[in-house]
């Protein structure tokens, strides 16, 4: 598997540099041209200083392109991402799939099956060539989705030593993926490749916030009115349909940004759960750096953020009308606004007034807050904005919330050095297990000795630390990229191998199969899934196939179905299914060889298996003979 490499800042990389500062008018006049020639899948510029392949993807003027047909089924269009071409987007531990917007992913399979795009990027980055994918609207979201293709073609040819990190530059781009696909990005450390422009007033940036079954009707006009033709001849939409499409996105946007500052600030109020059953809310989330232009602010200003939460209050509260504005007239705005990068991405960067957002605490309450210098722009800033108090609260709650993260993985880092010492310790017990001449499973499963006692003690103390670790987990609670640390992935590899014996044991013994089912379906602790999936994930390996811990459990079901009398047949595939594993992790060193120790659970039972089967088994070299287990057993 390729190596990843260390974050860095996209705004220093690129705004910071004057060449490949260069790159973002380009690609912003490129993603216009590409309007003219819809025909085309992509425009291609190649760049001189710094060396560049930018592929520039047109937008669609057409409802079709934007809304999926079965609005009832997924009101804000989305479905499932595609797997096949999207391998590491999904939450690897939470075994949750990402969700895309599907009419823009059918749109990128369109290009990517149908045109020479494959082709053509491969060439570039053969010739260490930057990557830049770009494009205005949804051509924006399409530009994405094939920035997000290109990173996982790169995993695959394990070529990224010498190759410049790819770029998607969007401008006035919709929402395109859900929370976990941000969650996913940021593991990956894919994140900083994708830079959005915003303008403040820009609607089409927002209009996923509203479910798209709700202004599906009056879309189509607007979107004839923004496509790419002289303003003379683009029938400007009525008055009652942008205003109610403006009123809808607004209303929309107010409920998203209210209930996730709820979830942020730790509500505990249960009508917020109720509500979300009755009240629908967008699945998609803002990731990368967002560079917002406040034109209303009297000058060329980029307002620029990270954080995914902040970005989304943001959209929300620079779209805000003033109380003593004219609704129609916002309306109307909100829509020309779209057609105007070209011009204010030019402004704006020939100024290079750049202010970020991200740290919490220096958003102040109020313009009075005595805050340190390095504060003051972004007190100007927000003095400008007019952002009220409880906006104001809601960029911080989204900076405090990622600064807890931080500290939950702090907490767990602490418990790292406990949990090797637990490790060590089972480590020593399994060697007293070998000295007593029964293995690691069968001894501790018979709990004859002090030492079986004090080893499950170990067992229950490191099962409450893994516990907690999954359950911060699976409310997104440690920061994103924390299954991808290579000393957790290792250290939870080693302790899923050393440990899940000991509970499959532990199950067995108390019969619990009885009364839950078989360990492998009902009785498997998440901290086993969650461990085995990071290893799976970091390795490149196909889903379930590192369950070597499990393999007692296995040996479990199948004695008890041959002790039910079952004939063999019915048993052999998993019988032969088993035995190529056990084959393959043996030797592989992931499992101990004390499973074969004459008087172990595995043998015993592999021993009544047909003799024929035995004498041609591809295990049979590690075993004795039946022969010599009798004369072992008669001299005892």
């Amino acid at each position: 598997m390729a190596k990843r490499k260390s974050s860095s800042s996209l705004m220093g990389t690129v705004l910071d540099d004057e060449k490949r500062r260069a790159l973002i008018p380009l690609c912003c006049s490129l993603s216009m041209a590409a309007h003219c020639s819809p025909s085309s899948p992509f425009l291609r510029h190649d760049n001189a200083g710094p060396s560049a392949a930018v592929f520039a993807f047109p937008a669609s003027w057409s409802a079709d392109d934007w809304l999926l047909a079965d609005g009832a089924r997924s009101p804000f269009g989305e479905s499932q991402i595609d797997a096949s071409l999207f391998p590491s987007i999904k939450s690897v531990g939470n075994d949750a799939a990402a969700a895309v917007n599907g009419a823009f992913l059918r749109s990128f399979k369109k290009v990517i099956d149908a045109s020479r795009l494959q082709a053509e990027v491969h060439k570039a980055a053969s010739e260490k060539k930057q990557i830049v994918f770009t494009g205005h609207s949804s051509g924006g979201s399409v530009a994405v989705l094939a920035t997000i293709w290109f990173l996982e073609q790169r995993l695959k040819l394990d070529k990224r030593v010498d190759q410049v990190d790819p770029l998607c530059v969007t401008f006035g781009s919709p929402l395109v993926a859900d929370g976990v696909t941000v969650h996913a990005l940021q593991r990956e450390n894919w994140g900083h490749c994708f830079l959005h422009f915003v303008m403040a007033a820009d609607i089409i940036p927002r209009c996923f916030l509203a479910p798209l079954s709700s202004f599906k009707e009056e879309f189509q006009s607007i979107l004839h009115f923004l496509s790419p033709k002289p303003l003379s001849f683009n029938p400007k939409p009525a008055a009652s349909s942008s205003v109610a499409f403006y009123n809808n996105v607004l209303k929309n946007a107010l409920s998203m940004s209210n209930h996730q500052a709820c979830l942020l600030m730790g509500c505990t109020n249960p009508l917020l759960e109720v509500l979300a059953d009755f009240v629908k809310l967008t699945p998609y989330r803002p990731f990368g750096t967002y560079a917002f232009h406040n034109s209303e602010s009297g000058d060329a200003r980029l307002i620029c953020l990270k954080n995914s939460n902040s970005i989304l209050y943001m959209l929300f509260y620079m779209f805000q009308k003033a109380p003593e504005e004219d609704l129609e007239q916002v309306a109307h705005r909100s829509l020309e606004e779209h057609l105007l990068y070209e011009k204010r991405i030019k402004e704006c960067l020939d100024v290079q007034n750049i202010v970020f957002v991200d740290s919490s605490e220096a958003i102040p309450l109020s313009s009075s807050d005595g805050y340190r210098d390095k504060a003051q722009p972004i007190k100007r800033l927000l003095k400008d904005l007019d952002l009220s108090l409880e906006g104001r609260l809601y960029l911080r709650a989204a900076g405090e919330w990622e600064n807890q993260r931080l500290k939950n993985q702090a907490k767990v880092d602490s418990n790292y050095i406990k949990i090797q010492e637990g490790l060590s310790f089972l480590k020593d017990y399994r060697s007293t297990c070998e000295v007593r001449g029964l293995g690691y499973y069968d001894t501790f499963k018979i709990q004859k000795d002090v030492e079986d006692f004090n080893a499950n003690v170990k067992r229950l103390e490191l099962a409450g630390l893994w516990d907690e670790i999954v359950e911060m987990l699976r409310r997104y609670e440690l920061p994103d990229d924390f299954e991808g640390r290579k000393e957790w992935v290792k250290l939870g590899t080693q302790y899923r191998r050393l440990v899940e014996p000991l509970d499959i044991a532990n199950y067995y013994r108390h019969s619990k199969n009885e009364d839950t089912g078989p360990y492998m379906v009902k009785g498997r602790p998440k901290r086993y899934r969650y461990t085995q999936r990071w290893l799976e994930h970091v390795e490149g390996l196909p889903a379930g196939s590192s369950n070597e811990s499990c393999f007692w459990a296995l040996v479990e079901e199948l004695c008890i179905d041959t002790n039910d009398n079952k004939p063999f047949l019915e048993v052999k595939s998993r019988v032969l299914e088993l035995e190529e594993m056990l084959l393959h992790w043996v030797t592989g060193g992931n499992l101990g060889r004390d499973v074969f120790v004459s008087d172990s659970t595995f043998v015993k039972w592999w021993m009544t298996l047909p003799l024929k089967h035995r004498s041609e088994s591809c295990i049979s070299k590690f075993m004795k003979s039946e022969e010599d287990m009798l004369e072992e057993r008669s001299d005892q």
